[in-house]
């Protein structure tokens, strides 16, 4: 690549809200560009651990202080067939020096380790992006895996990308010859040397990954050798190499954050820490009953490292043993909370029934993914919105939240765990693939800016009879909250009964009565519909005529598209819901104020549906489920589309 290539920024489709600029400037015998963002992908087989190097290049990157977004990307099953589409395993990083709000729509720079990975990104590439590829598994054989008649390396298929065919097995190969392992042993570790080209091209920090290599293979010095030379026969390849006259940096984003300490940080890990924050506002100890299921067992893995502050958790044989378990972990007097994703949601909702029912605090975590069935356990979905507000029989009303970002899972946990505390109900946290496997700097909050979340239980009587007998009744109702007692068994004098057939109001007796049932079902509904939630804040600068409306991890997308359009000169609105249920008390005022209403989900129109149904307004679905998340690119033509018409 010569002096005069342009650069991957000066290529880039746009994907966020910024334009890009480039400047160049000479060190020694290379070319040093400043570049204001950059998405790379890197892809390869299952087994080649473009995870874990994806991964390392975000560390480095969050430890030098860029803005960023990833978005993993990997097959279903644990070791997919070599070589083979379906087995290819991505991960896209979008590092910036100011703000930004997704993984990004296309690569600029796309690192493949074989074939298949090629074939399956390099749709995905805008003209002039530079590609990296591992020639030595560019095989005749490996090529026609996966449709190849000849090589695209050299048939001119590939004439419109900057391409850099690298050797990356041999080299790395050649590299730990010295070590005594053999070259099976040796080629596991090209991912390394891959990643330490890329962190010599974007001058990332390299002790953390030097550190983390350490630390990984403790117990296998020699391993851990083997790797940190691998990494830095890579860094050597690019300051050596001819192919790479160019490197690039990009700012740290010193303007995009508020001062604090910050570190990177996935959805599900920020959801388990969020969750270790309540329990330690509540003063009560965290229950987690869970049963593993992709993508959500992550936050079974973090919660059981935690003993030390009273963390408990419980893999359990099945998700109803699961949520069975957390329930009476909520009776005992527990903060507790169960994990899952959709297919066992549909298991535990009679169990969600019960925890109605006896009107105790439950948080049911959801990592929702593609659907229906099994359907794409690693991809990502918003389906079970409508399955969180009505899955389950008779009238069983449930509060649901939704986070917006992988850091907004801690906030959404907090709100959440407040809610069920607060009001004695079971309530759904509705997160997803994309959020949970994701990842971008979070601040760490200092913890007076954490709720109070201190808990009263029951104590003693708390009703005077006719006759002056002093008693427990364990339905008698808070008269703002209309939350009943929490009785802690084994407290003298609150004995009272539980289980699923309808409680008289008040005494908690077995009623079969009609009025008395009718009485309860409106007071449950009348509960969660008078929680209180903060009123839906609208950004609109401008006065528009059209709003765009959504909830979940679409936020990013949405708001990288809004910015589009206004900077184009275009007006619109944009308003993000996290309370689903119940909604915010202005939403039907705010939805009323436009002339056009957009929802875009990553469903059929379950938002869309409620709105229409709850505020009789005429709210435009666009939907997606190709189990990815949204292009800021789509979003904004959609929307340009709307306003225009």
């Amino acid at each position: 690549m010569t002096s005069q290539v342009s650069s991957p920024a000066e290529q880039a489709d746009g994907t966020d809200e910024s334009a890009v600029g480039a400047q160049r400037k000479p060190v020694g015998a290379k070319d040093v560009r400043r570049l204001d963002r950059v998405i790379i992908r890197f892809a390869g087989d299952s087994g080649d651990g473009m995870q874990l190097t994806g991964d390392r290049f975000t560390s480095e990157t969050a430890s030098f202080g860029n803005d960023l977004s990833t978005l993993p990307n990997f097959p279903a099953e644990i070791r997919a067939p070599a070589g083979t589409l379906p087995g290819v395993s991505s991960f896209q990083l979008h590092f910036a020096d100011h703000d930004i709000l997704t993984p990004g729509d296309a690569p600029n720079v796309l690192v493949a380790m074989n074939p298949a990975a090629l074939k399956a990104n390099v749709g995905d590439l805008p003209r002039g992006a530079e590609i990296i590829v591992n020639t030595d598994e560019f095989t005749k054989r490996a090529m026609q895996k996966v449709g190849y008649d000849t090589s695209p390396l050299e048939d001119g298929s590939l004439d419109g990308y900057h391409l850099h065919p690298v050797p990356l097995t041999t080299l790395t190969v050649e590299a730990l010859k010295d070590f005594d392992l053999s070259r099976k042993e040796a080629e596991r570790s090209k991912n390394m040397f891959a990643l330490g080209l890329l962190s010599w091209m974007y001058h990332r920090p390299t002790e953390g990954t030097e550190k983390f290599l350490k630390s990984k293979f403790a117990k296998k010095p020699g391993i851990a050798a083997a790797n940190i030379a691998a990494y830095r026969a890579g860094w050597n390849f690019g300051e050596t190499t001819e192919d790479f006259a160019v490197s690039y940096e990009v700012a740290p984003a010193a303007t995009a954050f508020p001062p604090g300490t910050y570190r990177n940080i996935s959805g599900n890990l920020a959801l388990a820490y969020g969750l270790i924050a309540a329990s330690r506002q509540a003063d009560l100890p965290l229950f987690l009953g869970s049963y593993p299921i992709t993508p959500a067992s992550d936050i079974l893995h973090e919660l059981s490292r935690h003993k030390n502050f009273g963390v408990r958790t419980f893999q359990a044989e099945d998700e109803i043993a699961g949520i069975g378990a957390a329930l009476g972990a909520a009776f005992g007097g527990s903060l507790a909370v169960t994990t899952t994703s959709g297919p066992g949601v549909a298991l535990k909702s009679e169990t969600i029934g019960l925890a109605v029912s006896l009107e105790l605090p439950l948080l049911v975590v959801d990592i929702q993914r593609g659907g229906p069935s099994t359907g794409l356990p690693t991809k990502t979905e918003q389906a079970d919105l409508l399955q969180a507000m009505y899955g389950r029989n008779g009238e069983a009303p449930v509060p649901v939240v939704a986070p917006r970002t992988p850091a907004d899972c801690f906030d959404a946990a907090l709100e959440a765990a407040r809610i069920a505390l607060t009001y004695r109900t079971p309530v759904f946290l509705l997160s997803d693939g994309y959020l949970a496997n994701g990842s971008e700097p979070w601040r760490i909050p200092e913890q007076e800016e954490l709720p109070d979340l201190a808990v009263r239980f029951a104590q003693g009587p708390n009703h005077t009879l006719d006759d002056g007998t002093e008693v427990f009744w364990p339905y008698k109702r808070d008269p703002q909250t209309l939350a009943r007692p929490w009785a802690v068994p084994g407290t003298p004098g609150l004995e009272h009964r539980i289980g699923g057939i309808e409680k008289q109001d008040g005494t908690g007796n077995i009623s079969y009565d009609p009025a008395n049932h009718d009485f309860m079902v409106r007071t449950r509904q009348a509960k969660v519909d008078g929680i209180e939630v903060p009123d839906l804040e609208v950004d609109d600068p401008d006065g528009a005529r059209t709003l765009v409306l959504g909830w979940g991890s679409t936020y990013g997308p949405i708001t990288a598209a809004v910015r589009r359009i206004r900077k184009e000169g275009g007006r619109i609105a944009q308003a993000h819901l996290r309370h689903l249920n119940p909604f915010p008390a202005n939403l039907g005022a705010v939805l009323k104020r436009y002339d056009k209403v957009v929802v875009p989900e990553m469903n059929l129109g379950q938002l869309a549906t409620l709105v229409r149904a709850k505020y009789l307004v005429d709210a435009q679905s666009y939907n997606q489920v190709n189990g990815m998340p949204f292009k800021a690119e789509q979003l904004a033509t959609v929307l340009k589309e709307t306003i225009d018409g």
